[in-house]
């Protein structure tokens, strides 16, 4: 049993009901860390800063988080997939009084996470244990400003997360013009993601997707954020922003997104599989 050993002078690690967690300094934010699951980067938390967003896809979902309202006003959001709590506590640091729930299955990990990198009192977060979809299922209708979908199991989305009934209810919890925002995470030949696309755009009709160049061009495995809504969307200011990124980020939108779905088709639950497992050299 690995609960409290300490790896050097300071990365903890943990058993947890998905594997291994180790949180691990960053050698340059001192009371900043790395959560990883059994070797899978999950989550980086700044204490000091929670407005730093350091993976590329997190920021892109920071991106989304900014520009779902106007600066400064307060969101209901929901999180499907606890992690470190990063995108909760980056709209609690950017947008005070927010309200948000956050759904996480493995209640270990919570456990772990709420020990070592303790949310800030006040913040207005409440952290609930279950599975996603059964805690989106208790979400008041049209309750929801921005749902963020970021749930990973041995590092692929389970499968009843990628259909359209899953969509559907994801439409139902949101209020109009609200947004959601899904971390998806695909290689070549990219079938999983096109899918996604295929899925969501049977509940929103406004969609694009940003992600790195190299993963949209199948060339390696990586993340791509797919941002849907009933609403025309920022694609402007989202690719100005992505493209300022230190990894640079492209948006694919209107008939560009259309010819990059290439035909795909929706996957229903009773088809549904989970998102592909990454490469072995995914991670370095």
């Amino acid at each position: 049993m690995v609960k409290g050993r300490r790896r050097g002078a300071e990365t903890v690690t943990e058993e947890v009901d998905g594997g291994v967690a180790e949180l691990v300094p960053d050698p340059d934010r001192p009371r900043a860390r790395t959560l990883l699951v059994d070797g899978a980067p999950q989550s980086h938390v700044d204490l000091d800063d929670p407005a730093y967003l350091d993976f590329a896809y997190q920021r892109r979902l920071g991106h989304i988080a900014d520009l779902s309202a106007p600066p400064g006003r307060p969101l209901q959001a929901l999180h499907l997939g606890g992690g470190a709590f990063t995108l909760a506590r980056y709209i609690a640091s950017t947008r005070p009084r927010s309200t948000q729930q956050v759904v996480e299955l493995d209640a270990r990990l919570v456990q772990f996470v709420r020990r070592e990198l303790p949310l800030e009192s006040g913040r207005r977060i409440r952290v609930r244990g279950g599975d996603a979809r059964a805690g989106l299922a208790k979400v008041p209708d049209g309750w929801a400003d921005l749902i963020i979908l970021d749930v990973f199991g041995g590092a692929r989305t389970p499968a009843h997360l990628t259909s359209t009934e899953f969509a559907a209810e994801v439409r139902r919890a949101l209020r109009p013009g609200g947004f959601y925002a899904a971390n998806l995470a695909d290689g070549p030949p990219l079938a999983h993601l096109r899918a996604q696309i295929a899925t969501v755009g049977t509940a929103f009709p406004e969609m694009c997707v940003v992600a790195d160049p190299a993963v949209l061009r199948g060339r390696r495995f990586g993340n791509a954020v797919l941002l849907a809504s009933d609403r025309a969307l920022p694609v402007a200011d989202l690719t100005r922003r992505a493209a300022g990124d230190p990894e640079l980020g492209r948006v694919e939108h209107g008939k560009a997104l259309s010819d990059f779905t290439g035909g795909a088709v929706p996957v229903s639950d009773a088809a549904a599989l989970p998102s592909p497992a990454p490469p072995d050299d995914a991670f370095g």
